[in-house]
């Protein structure tokens, strides 16, 4: 049996361990689309706020499960460690590059994350794990643009020798740090890819008042 049957029992479990954020001025921010399900379910039982951030990871070729780097608003973070191990050339990034690009425009147009005023407040980035980071890092990071007082990256599952710099984030909370770690897939009984349309009813429906790019009718 693994870790979690899913990613709402992940996000219960992973609540335990950011209890102390229960009464402060926060907002949980998931990353979609899996994040997003875990983070929905924080936000719920903390009572906070949920909104999303938009990430994409730049995969490798063959094996896009394995980032090499990622993008999101402002941010663009390529390991070269990742880009030589995957023997991929600078032509060979730039091109998934735009690939992801116009994903995350989509992405950015369908769950409409909100602009709310971050300053003063705590951001609690979430995602369903991390296994090279990037996506995380790149989350974090476009989040620290818009100033808020703390960033906190949540994640239920990851490598035990990982470590979010210090440069995107202020808190690391994870449950689970294992030694033996392949894919976040492994942890999960079920990890069946979360569609579109959840992530969409699960933002509409979070006490926000935020609305859709469906409701404005783009």
């Amino acid at each position: 049996m693994a870790l979690f049957a899913d990613r709402r029992a992940a996000g219960r479990e992973l609540s335990k361990s950011l209890a102390p954020w229960r009464d402060v001025d926060a907002v949980v921010l998931g990353i979609p689309r899996g994040g997003v399900v875990v983070a929905a379910e924080v936000a719920a039982i903390l009572a906070l706020p949920l909104d999303a951030v938009i990430v994409r990871k730049l995969g490798a070729d063959g094996r896009e499960e394995f980032a090499v780097g990622a993008i999101a608003e402002g941010v663009r973070i390529v390991t070269s460690s990742a880009v030589r191990w995957a023997g991929m050339r600078p032509e060979d990034v730039d091109r998934v590059e735009a690939t992801e690009r116009d994903e995350l425009a989509r992405r950015t147009d369908a769950f409409a994350p909100g602009d709310d005023d971050l300053s003063g407040r705590i951001a609690i980035v979430i995602d369903d794990g991390v296994a090279t980071g990037a996506t995380a890092i790149a989350a974090c990071r476009s989040v620290r643009a818009r100033k808020p007082d703390r960033v906190v990256l949540a994640v239920p599952v990851a490598p035990s020798n990982w470590r979010a710099p210090h440069d995107a984030v202020d808190e690391y909370v994870c449950p689970h740090r294992m030694r033996e770690f392949w894919a976040v897939g492994e942890f999960y009984d079920d990890f069946t890819q979360t569609e579109d349309a959840e992530v969409v009813a699960l933002l509409r429906n979070a006490p926000t008042g935020r609305a859709t790019g469906e409701d404005r009718g783009s």
